[in-house]
């Protein structure tokens, strides 16, 4: 039986789940990168090399890598995942009520590692078995159109589902081109083996429902410990699914204290860690020009029902994380490590075990 959960930025990482680049990004061309949320097209080999190298460097320090195209491979091998998925992703609405009913009988039968690299790595119509469909589709939009874009933005596993303490969520992402990627991790999280009856919760996100304006990204959250978990909203993720968000974790007494961190909305902000990270129990960087900017909101339960939230008064962010951890105190530099006294984090387990 695995341990499971997130307690902490700075504590020992155990087990870390990636996705190695692959079809997804081969398929990537100057006309539909930019769609696809990348702004030139990769160079795959190079990356193949960089990411690998990555994972060996983290498997020689003891951490074990999971990849996501090895897990939903395992996971398609159960037929109720691979129902769950395919139910979801191929349907009259994503490619077309005739073609749905005629490649669905082709999509059960295939083998489960080809189906998981063509979920993430998207179906052409070219990719179709011969027959009627193909050719028709073929005859009208050519061969290199997706019936199923690719997603290749699973390279960044931070953000389509992230750990709090011991539950995770599912995030419904805010641009189209990310939003089927949730559904990949809520198949992983509830089918394969490795979770399956988990002592874990999905604290968030794992419903079919259309969360409309309420989307949030893993690489905007941060449970830094001692029940305190801090939550940007920034160009990626909204107020909406923030509270939600704290509302689940206060009725599960998940948490003591939501900090929403209210960032400009620009690229330079996309996710909190890309402006503000934890190195060590005693040791931040940030970007200053961007970190001065943000006001927190402090969320608390309430004594009577846990759901209920009470926000106090924006508060400059440095200035709020200080009060939390009687701890902070950040340089002037632009970009910097800057040291600090213990700040609130356990420093336990920084992923899944």
């Amino acid at each position: 039986m695995h341990n499971f959960g997130v307690h902490s930025e700075v504590g020992k990482l155990r087990t870390v789940m990636v996705c190695r680049p692959g079809l997804a990004h081969q398929r990537l061309t100057p006309g539909n990168c930019h769609d696809l949320l990348f702004d030139d097209v990769v160079w795959v080999q190079e990356a193949q090399k960089d990411h690998y190298d990555f994972v060996l460097k983290m498997q020689e320090r003891g951490v074990e890598v999971l990849d996501l195209h090895d897990l939903l491979a395992e996971t398609l091998a159960c037929k109720e995942a691979r129902k769950f998925i395919l139910d979801r992703r191929v349907t009259a609405h994503s490619v077309g009520s005739g073609t749905a009913e005629e490649i669905r009988p082709w999509l059960d039968e295939m083998p489960a590692k080809e189906l998981a690299a063509h979920l993430i790595g998207g179906f052409a119509i070219a990719d179709l078995p011969e027959g009627d469909v193909r050719s028709m589709l073929s005859e009208a939009f050519g061969g290199t159109e997706f019936l199923l874009p690719p997603i290749p933005n699973t390279l960044f596993q931070r953000d389509p589902s992230c750990w709090i303490y011991n539950g995770v969520t599912c995030n419904p992402m805010f641009w189209p081109a990310r939003k089927p990627e949730a559904l990949l991790q809520r198949a992983v999280y509830k089918f394969h083996p490795r979770f399956k009856g988990g002592d874990f919760q999905i604290w968030w996100g794992d419903s079919d429902e259309d969360y409309g304006n309420s989307t949030m990204e893993g690489g905007d959250v941060m449970p830094i410990g001692k029940g305190v978990v801090l939550i940007g909203m920034g160009e990626r993720t909204t107020r909406h699914a923030v509270i939600q968000v704290a509302q689940e974790l206060f009725k599960h007494e998940a948490a003591a204290r939501v900090v929403a961190c209210l960032m400009p909305k620009s690229r330079a902000a996309m996710h909190l860690d890309t402006v503000f990270s934890f190195c060590d129990c005693d040791a931040i960087t940030m970007f200053r020009e961007v970190v001065d900017q943000i006001r927190c909101y402090s969320v608390y339960p309430t004594e009577d029902d846990k759901v209920t939230r009470s926000a106090k008064r924006a508060r400059p962010f440095w200035r709020s994380s200080r009060k939390h951890s009687d701890s902070t105190s950040f340089g002037s530099s632009k970009r910097e490590a800057t040291h600090t006294r213990p700040n609130a984090s356990n420093g336990t387990t920084a992923t899944t075990s």
